[in-house]
């Protein structure tokens, strides 16, 4: 079993900062690609930031310069620095990574986090 969970979201002021983190856990062979989406208030979820395995990142152009995405394969962990917060990043920040399990076939699949709720408010 796969599981990936997130923390670190809550409510903070406009101009403020959070940082989200995403560890996964379970029988895992090996973790390629992880993201952050987000899914505001009747709207779809978007991506907002991606890494390779490698460290290669690339954002949405709405966060480029305020949110940095990094992460910590020894720890299977991604992160969200989120800077210079304004209210439309209002959303739930939703982590997604493709994983390969420790089973005998290197079954490999798309895995999402339950959501951190991110209130950007006065």
């Amino acid at each position: 079993q796969v599981q990936l969970v997130e923390s670190g979201g809550g409510l903070v002021q406009p101009g403020g900062s959070l940082r989200l983190s995403c560890a996964a856990s379970g029988s895992i062979s090996s973790i390629h690609d992880m993201g952050w989406y987000r899914q505001a208030p009747g709207k779809q979820r978007d991506v907002v930031a991606s890494i390779t395995s490698s460290g290669s990142t690339t954002y949405v152009d709405s966060v480029k310069g305020r949110f940095t995405i990094s992460r910590d394969n020894a720890k299977n962990t991604v992160y969200l620095q989120m800077n210079s917060l304004k209210p439309e990043d209002t959303a739930v920040y939703y982590c997604n990574a493709y994983i390969v399990r420790a089973d005998p076939w290197h079954s490999a699949t798309d895995y999402w986090g339950k959501g951190t709720l991110v209130t950007v408010s006065s």
